[in-house]
């Protein structure tokens, strides 16, 4: 199910749960951008950016910050 049009812009930095809520109805698919080194998550999770591919919206996410894991 399509919801209405929305505008990416708008979306984009504001808390990943807050744009799935403004996404219901829509098929979306989630994707977490990571350091290329282990790391945990700090803060909070926001939306780096949000496209539209058919039928699909997919919303790129990552952390404010990381705090690097010992090797």
């Amino acid at each position: 199910m399509e919801g209405p049009a929305f505008d990416p812009g708008v979306l984009t930095l504001l808390p990943e749960v807050d744009v799935r809520r403004a996404l219901a109805g829509r098929a979306l698919a989630f994707r977490l951008l990571a350091p290329p080194f282990p790391a945990l998550g700090v803060g909070v999770l926001r939306v780096l950016r949000i496209a539209e591919y058919g039928a699909r919206t997919e919303i790129v996410a990552g952390y404010e910050r990381y705090e690097r894991l010992p090797a």
